[in-house]
């Protein structure tokens, strides 16, 4: 994925999501062995909280309706799986109450669902629930295809040299 191609082949998803993976296991290292000077209720919390604002309401209107969601559910399933949302919410609880371990909450969620369910921040056109969008289905067959046979012309080819 570049500046001109934003979108992601499932071996570069992988990738971005064993990168997230990294964060996990830091966070959740972290977490762990700062165990004894974790405060549960606010670990708890910070956890829950992103789910029950960004995903639920979201979730439950999808399944009611199994259709188009009018677009606030997105918003708010990005503004809350942000992690420039997360990290401002961060630093205003290290400002206010200061830094404290169960903020790793936080980390873990955001880079649990990256990693282990592929789950990033969720584009207007596209079902709340994931879904292959056709435009994608055709994308993905036309890019396999001309990476088992290249341009003859050699542009545009996805083979090497």
């Amino acid at each position: 994925m570049d500046t001109k191609n934003l979108f992601m082949t499932p071996v570069t998803a992988r990738l971005v999501r064993a990168e997230y993976a990294l964060g996990l296991v830091v966070a959740v290292v972290l977490f762990f062995t700062h165990l004894g000077q974790v405060r549960w209720v606010p670990a708890v919390v910070l956890f829950v909280y992103i789910d029950l604002i960004g995903y639920v309401p979201g979730a439950v209107q999808y399944h009611r309706h199994k259709g188009e969601l009018p677009k606030v559910y997105y918003v708010l399933y990005n503004v809350m799986h942000s992690m420039v949302t997360q990290g401002l919410v961060a630093l205003a609880w290290i400002w206010l109450w200061g830094f404290e371990w169960a903020l790793l909450a936080l980390a873990v969620h955001l880079c649990g669902d990256r990693a282990l369910f592929g789950n990033f921040l969720k584009p207007f056109g596209v079902h709340f629930e994931p879904e292959a969008h056709r435009a994608y289905r055709r994308f993905r067959s036309e890019y396999e295809a001309a990476a088992v046979a290249p341009d003859p012309k050699g542009v545009g080819s996805l083979s090497w040299p």
